[in-house]
C-alpha cells in the first residue's frame, strides 16, 4: 500500500472543523505553550550561524543522542539526503531496506541529485534485514561494480521497534567492511519509549542519525542529522547547496526545542491509545488489526473491498480522517485523545451494525 496517495480529493476536508486524524502524525499542531516560544525566540541569521535558539537546538539535541553534533533541516528528507551525499560520492552505492522510506518515499533525490546508486534489500514484513542478505549486496573492488559504500537502516518501521541486537549486528558487519552507516530515526522517539533504552544506546554505533521533530513530537517542521563533527562540517556546505540554509529560523528552532524538552515522555500516551484502538477494532469481525508487541503508534486495519470507500465515507461525515483501508495505517499522535479513540471504535461498529 503507498502511505502517501490521498484517500479523498474532497475539498471539504480543508473546512472541517477540530477532525480526529489518523492519516500521520505529522498532522500534529504545536500546542499555545509551544506557540509562546515563537514569541521569546533569540534570532538571528543562521546561515551566519548567528541564530541563538538554533545553535541552543542543536547542541541539545547531539547531547541527547550522545554524538558531538547535530544540524538543524527544514525536513527528514533533506536530512537523509544530506547524510547520504555526506557519506558517498557521485558513481557509489548505498544499500536501503526495499521498503524504507528513504527507498521509496524520497523522490530518489540521492541518485538524482547526488548521482548515488541504490540497492533495495529484502526485509521481513516487521522491517528486520537479514544480514546475509545485506552481507551479499557489498559489491567486490571491482571495476565493473559500483562502490559500495554505505549501509542505510530505519527505526522505526511501520511502527515496529527493531531489535536493536540486530541493528547492532548489521552496523558492526558493516563497519568491518568499510561501509558507513546512517539511521532513519525519523520516529527514533518512539523507539525509545517502547524498548526503555537510551537514545544514545539505541544510536551510538551509527555513523548518522536523522531525527524528526514534526511527527510524534508535535513541533510544525523540522529535523536534525546528528553525528560527528566532520560530518556536520560536510552537511552545511550540502544543506546550502540543496536550498537548506535558512535566515531567522529560531521560530521554529524553538518549537523544535520545546519539543524535545517536552513531548518525549508523552509519546507513551499515543502507544496505549494504540493499543486501545487496536483491541477496540478487533472486535469487528469483518476486520483484520495488525497490532504486534513490536507495535508503538500505529494501528493496520484490513477492511473487505466492498466496505472500504462507504466506511471511509461514514468516518468522513463523523469527521474522522483516515488513509486507504486496505491495510490501512491509522496513526495516534498528541492531537488524538483517549476520548477520541473510544468515539472512532463506537462508529466504526456503528457502520458494521447497519450494514
Amino acid at each position: 500500500m503507498n502511505q502517501y496517495k490521498r484517500n479523498t480529493n474532497n475539498p471539504e476536508i480543508r473546512e472541517l472543523e477540530n477532525p480526529i486524524d489518523f492519516r500521520s502524525d505529522t498532522v500534529t499542531l504545536p500546542s499555545k505553550e509551544m506557540l509562546q516560544c515563537i514569541e521569546n525566540a533569540k534570532l538571528g541569521d543562521d546561515v551566519y550561524e548567528e541564530d541563538k535558539e538554533v545553535i541552543e537546538l542543536q547542541e541539545y539535541a547531539a547531547e541527547l543522542l550522545g554524538k558531538e553534533a547535530s544540524l538543524f533541516f527544514p525536513s527528514g528528507t533533506q536530512s537523509n539526503l544530506t547524510a547520504i551525499l555526506v557519506h558517498c560520492q557521485r558513481g557509489d552505492e548505498v544499500l536501503i531496506g526495499r521498503d524504507y522510506h528513504t527507498n521509496l518515499y524520497e523522490a530518489r533525490g540521492a541518485s538524482v541529485l547526488g548521482g548515488v546508486g541504490i540497492c533495495p534489500i529484502d526485509m521481513s514484513e516487521s522491517g528486520s534485514m537479514n544480514l546475509n542478505d545485506m552481507l551479499s549486496q557489498i559489491k567486490d573492488d571491482d571495476p565493473h561494480y559500483a562502490v559500495t559504500k554505505l549501509l542505510c537502516l530505519e527505526n522505526t518501521f511501520s511502527g515496529k521497534v527493531q531489535p536493536q541486537d540486530e541493528l547492532e549486528t548489521l552496523v558492526l558487519e558493516a563497519h568491518r567492511r568499510g561501509l558507513k552507516v546512517h539511521l532513519d530515526g525519523a520516529r527514533l522517539f518512539n523507539a525509545h519509549i517502547h524498548s526503555g533504552l537510551s537514545l544514545s544506546a539505541l544510536v551510538g554505533s551509527f555513523d548518522s542519525v536523522s531525527i524528526c521533530l514534526s511527527k510524534g513530537l508535535g513541533a510544525p517542521v523540522g529535523s536534525l542529522l546528528v553525528s560527528d563533527q566532520t560530518i556536520i562540517n560536510k552537511a552545511i556546505r550540502l544543506r546550502k547547496m540543496l536550498g537548506g540554509g535558512m535566515r531567522q529560523v529560531g521560530v521554529i528552532a524553538s518549537c523544535g526545542m520545546y519539543a524535545l524538552k517536552n513531548n518525549i515522555g508523552r509519546l507513551q500516551h499515543d502507544h496505549d491509545n494504540a493499543k486501545l484502538l487496536a483491541t477496540g477494532l478487533s472486535k469487528i469481525a469483518e476486520l483484520k488489526v495488525e497490532y504486534g508487541e513490536s507495535q508503538t503508534n500505529m494501528v493496520f486495519v484490513n477492511c473487505p473491498k466492498e466496505h472500504r470507500l462507504p466506511l471511509e465515507n461514514f468516518l468522513f461525515d463523523r469527521k474522522i480522517l483516515i488513509a486507504s483501508l486496505d491495510r490501512g495505517r491509522l496513526v495516534c499522535h498528541l492531537g488524538v485523545s483517549e476520548k477520541d479513540i473510544r468515539f472512532v471504535v463506537d462508529v466504526f461498529e456503528d457502520y458494521f451494525r447497519k450494514q
